[in-house]
């Protein structure tokens, strides 16, 4: 399985994002990538959470997401990326990320669970939660993969329970706030997060000045296989499936952990 992560600058224009992530689809196709992750808040973004998220919330048919499905089967690649979905509540929107295949079709959608309401930041404001906090998993390619959003990151339960529901890549796409040790903390979450579970994490942010940018991919055993700066660009990466399983035998967590 080839994947490409897309490191992208989303900002309030939504058009312009959508080029965006139709480019990069273009080039992670021609690379020979199955399956291209985009960041959180990819069809639009700005340095804080406010009324206009909820006003550009459209349900999952709407015209953003149908243009993104398109995308993906106009260039034969795998997409997800987040986006804004409706709620039926006036002022709030959902934090959502979909799954989309080479053929255009839904794989999965997944609202955030865990908002982010801290550094004086209050996402919940504007953003509702889902109200169901269940884990989603999708296969594409013979891989099953693990969504999770941004701050998702820190609650390590949502990743156990991605991993025993057989996700073998998790795709954490986040738009990181920048501040105190917040690029280390990013790195060194993501890569416990490989560790504890014997899985690769797939974790791509938006650049700065919104976000810190450090995309990277972190193998089973938690060594960073690559790592963007804080620019706009892209990698695509071959992600071998004997490394879960050599991992998953040299450190068998999830059969030994006791504790529920």
């Amino acid at each position: 399985m080839r994947i490409t992560l897309a490191q992208i600058d989303s900002g309030t224009d939504v058009g312009r994002n959508l080029e965006l992530i139709d480019s990069y689809c273009a080039r992670a196709a021609a690379e020979g990538s199955e399956l291209i992750v985009f960041p959180e808040y990819s069809t639009y973004e700005k340095a804080r959470v406010d009324r206009s998220f909820a006003d550009k919330a459209e349900p999952l048919d709407g015209p953003v997401a149908s243009q993104i499905h398109a995308t993906a089967a106009r260039h034969g690649i795998a997409v997800v990326a987040g986006l804004l979905e409706t709620t039926g509540e006036h002022g709030r929107a959902f934090n959502t990320l979909v799954a989309i295949g080479a053929d255009g079709s839904r794989l999965a959608s997944y609202r955030k669970i865990h908002l982010f309401d801290c550094q004086g930041f209050r996402e919940s404001e504007y953003i509702k939660p889902a109200p169901e906090p269940v884990p989603v998993t999708f296969s594409w390619g013979g891989v099953v993969f693990g969504l999770m959003t941004c701050y998702d990151l820190r609650f390590p339960e949502l990743a156990r329970r991605l991993a025993d529901g057989g996700a073998q890549v998790l795709l954490v796409c986040s738009s990181w706030v920048p501040g105190t040790a917040k690029t280390e903390q990013w790195a060194t979450l993501a890569k416990a997060r490989a560790i504890e579970n014997g899985v690769y994490v797939a974790a791509v942010s938006q650049t700065p000045a919104v976000s810190i940018g450090n995309s990277m991919l972190v193998h089973p055993l938690g060594t960073v296989l690559q790592r963007l700066g804080k620019e706009p660009g892209s990698v695509t990466l071959e992600v071998p499936l004997d490394a879960v399983r050599d991992a998953r035998e040299l450190f068998p967590t999830w059969k030994h952990h006791r504790l529920s």
